[in-house]
């Protein structure tokens, strides 16, 4: 009876952790975006070890200009009007560099495009490690928060000079993420 009790616990599907939300709102455009945070599907059950934790985000917007958008988290969680006090792209950490345009694509809040259909409506499910909705030192609930911004150019993922809008131009949408 022993021996029973000692066997290895079974591999576990992805396990959610935590979520949050984030209403975005821009001149005609409106949408949702939700985050759920999962455990990474071989973890072992019964253990601390979770595996690397993902953030799963799926986006679905309406209003949008037919075409591709970049799609990023910024720095600060507030969507004033022109939404240019949410700061630059979420990328904490002592090399950071939020200049959306300076250090791009590898600030952790660097997204996929959304692309819109002729109807304007897009959606995206897309999977990140770069950030967590778990307290330490990549949650996207630091201590100023974190908004989602949809610009309306495309992200065109490559590094440029800075504010040379390589990375999506003029914010169309935002939205600030909560639980």
């Amino acid at each position: 009876m022993a021996a029973a009790m000692i066997a290895a616990a079974p591999a576990i599907t992805a396990q959610e952790m935590a979520t949050a939300k984030a209403a975005l709102k821009g001149n005609g455009i409106a949408g949702t975006v939700e985050l759920r945070e999962v455990a990474n599907a071989n973890a072992i059950a019964g253990t601390f070890d979770t595996g690397t934790r993902r953030v799963e985000i799926t986006v679905s917007v309406s209003g949008l200009t037919p075409g591709a958008h970049g799609f990023h988290l910024h720095a600060v969680g507030t969507c004033e009007p022109d939404f240019m006090a949410a700061g630059g792209h979420f990328d904490p950490g002592p090399s950071s560099n939020t200049d959306a345009d300076a250090n791009h694509p590898f600030h952790m809040g660097d997204m996929p495009n959304l692309v819109a259909g002729a109807d304007g409506k897009a959606t995206l499910t897309t999977t990140t490690t770069r950030v967590t909705l778990s307290a330490g030192p990549i949650s996207v609930f630091d201590a100023d928060g974190t908004a989602i911004i949809v610009h309306g150019n495309p992200d065109q993922g490559k590094t440029g000079q800075p504010k040379s809008g390589l990375s999506g131009g003029p914010r169309v949408a935002c939205g600030v993420i909560g639980k």
